[in-house]
C-alpha cells in the first residue's frame, strides 16, 4: 500500500564541507554543521533564518538549541533525533517528510556533523557504551570484527562469492576518481592493489572498510508544493521507512536472515510504500562500512539473490558508464569520505537533478540505503517529478 507521504516533500538544498582527514578539520564540529547548513540554505534559495526544523541521527550532538543562535532563526518549530546509528539516514528524511507533510515545520534541514577534535573517533562514540554485552565479552569491540561474522557467513553458508567484495570496492574507488571532492580520489584500485591489501578482519581488508572524515553534509527538505517553485530540481521522498523485524536489535541480533544487511523488512516496506522495485531503480547509493553489508544491502533489497548476486555485483555492471544498476557514483564511504553516511544522500540528490561527476543519463529513481548491519536500519527512494 502507498504510503500518504509519497512524494509529499522534497529535498531542495545540498550543503557539504570538504572532507578532512579524521581530527585535522580546520573548524570546530558545530562550525562545519552551520556551513553544511548555511550552504544547503543557499543552494536552494532559501534565508537560513527562516529553517525551523532540524534533524539528524545517531551521536549528532550539535542540536537546534546550540545551532540557532549562529543561523538567526526566527523560530524551531521542530527538532528531533533519529535514534539509530547510520542506519538512521533515511530515516532522518522521512522524519523530516512528515515535519513538513503535517504542519509541523515549513524548512527542515537534516544534517550530520563530524570533527575527531571536537568529540572522539567515531567508532567510539558510536560504539563504546552500545556495543552488546555478548560482544564485549568475547573480544569484538568494532564494527569492523562485528559485521565480519555476517559476511563470513554470507561467503560460507550461502555461497556468495568473495569477488562480490572486490567489485563493490572497486566500482566506488573507480567512480572517486571523477570526483574533486573525493577523498580516495587518487586512489587506483585494481585487483591487485586490492588482493595484496593488508587483512583487518576476514574476510575484510583495507579497501573493504570505510575510512572516518571530519567534515559536515546538510540537504534542506521543504513540501512538494513549495519544493516547485524553488530555483533547484527537487528529489521527491518517495518513501523512506525505518525499522527491524522481530530477531533484530542491540541485545539479540538475531535477525534472519542473519548473513546479509538486516534490510528486507524496511526494502519490502519501501517497494510497496513508494510503488516502484528493484528493477525500476536507475542508481543507487548504498551505505558502505564494510563492502560485505554493501552486498547484503543489495540482496536484500532484490536486486539479486544468492544464487545469482556472483553474476550480478561485478565490477562493470555496478559503474557509470554501462552497469545496470551504477553504485556509489561519488565514490561513497569508501571512497569519497566518510561523515557517518551523509555524503549519500547528497550523492542521491544529485543523480536526481542530474549533476553528479558520474551522472547516469536520465536517472528518475535514486536508491540511498542506510547502514545495514545496524541494530535497526532504514532505507530511502528519491524521484523526480515524473515519477510522482
Amino acid at each position: 500500500m502507498m504510503s500518504k507521504l509519497r512524494g509529499a516533500a522534497a529535498v531542495v538544498g545540498i550543503g557539504q564541507t570538504p572532507y578532512y582527514k579524521r581530527g585535522a578539520s580546520p573548524h570546530p564540529e558545530i562550525k562545519l554543521a552551520l556551513q553544511a547548513i548555511v550552504g544547503a540554505c543557499e543552494d536552494a534559495g532559501i534565508d537560513p533564518t527562516d529553517v525551523d526544523g532540524f534533524i539528524s541521527y545517531a551521536s549528532e550532538r550539535n542540536d537546534a538549541q546550540k545551532l540557532m543562535s549562529a543561523l538567526g532563526t526566527k523560530e524551531v518549530r521542530f527538532a528531533s533525533l533519529a535514534w539509530i546509528h547510520g542506519g538512521g539516514i533515511p530515516g532522518a528524511l522521512s522524519i523530516a517528510a512528515m515535519a513538513v507533510a503535517t504542519g509541523q515545520a515549513n524548512a527542515v534541514v537534516v544534517y550530520r556533523s563530524m570533527a575527531e577534535s571536537s568529540t572522539q573517533r567515531l567508532r567510539v562514540m558510536v560504539a563504546q557504551g552500545d556495543t552488546a554485552a555478548q560482544y564485549l565479552v568475547n573480544g569484538l569491540e568494532s564494527p569492523a570484527q562485528i559485521l565480519a561474522l555476517r559476511s563470513q557467513r554470507m561467503i560460507e553458508k550461502h555461497g556468495v562469492p568473495r569477488d562480490t567484495l572486490k567489485a563493490m570496492a572497486r566500482a566506488t574507488y573507480y567512480h572517486a576518481r571523477n570526483n574533486p571532492r573525493a577523498y580516495g580520489r587518487n586512489t587506483v584500485l585494481d585487483d591487485e592493489t586490492y588482493d595484496n591489501a593488508r587483512l583487518i578482519s576476514e574476510p575484510y581488508n583495507l579497501f573493504d572498510c570505510s575510512r572516518e572524515n571530519d567534515g559536515a553534509c546538510a540537504v534542506l527538505v521543504v513540501s512538494a508544493e513549495r519544493a516547485r517553485d524553488l530555483p533547484r530540481k527537487p528529489a521527491y521522498i518517495l518513501s523512506a521507512p525505518m525499522g527491524t523485524l522481530n530477531g533484530g536489535g542491540a541485545l539479540e541480533e538475531n535477525i534472519r536472515p542473519y548473513s546479509f544487511a538486516g534490510q528486507v523488512g524496511v526494502a519490502t516496506r519501501m517497494w510497496a510504500e513508494s510503488g516502484y522495485g528493484p528493477k525500476d531503480v536507475d542508481v543507487a547509493q548504498i551505505y558502505q562500512n564494510m563492502t560485505g553489508m554493501g552486498v547484503g544491502s543489495l540482496i536484500d533489497h532484490g536486486f539479486c539473490t544468492t544464487e545469482n548476486a556472483g553474476e550480478f555485483i561485478t565490477f562493470d555492471n555496478l559503474i557509470v558508464p554501462g552497469g545496470s544498476l551504477p553504485v556509489n557514483t561519488s565514490g561513497g564511504d569508501l571512497a569519497e569520505g566518510f561523515i557517518h553516511g551523509m555524503g549519500l544522500v547528497a550523492e542521491a540528490v544529485r543523480q536526481i537533478r542530474g549533476d553528479s561527476v558520474n551522472q547516469v543519463p536520465g536517472a528518475k529513481l535514486s536508491l540511498m540505503t542506510g547502514g545495514p548491519g545496524d541494530t535497526m536500519s532504514s532505507t530511502g527512494l528519491l524521484g523526480s517529478e515524473e515519477t510522482l
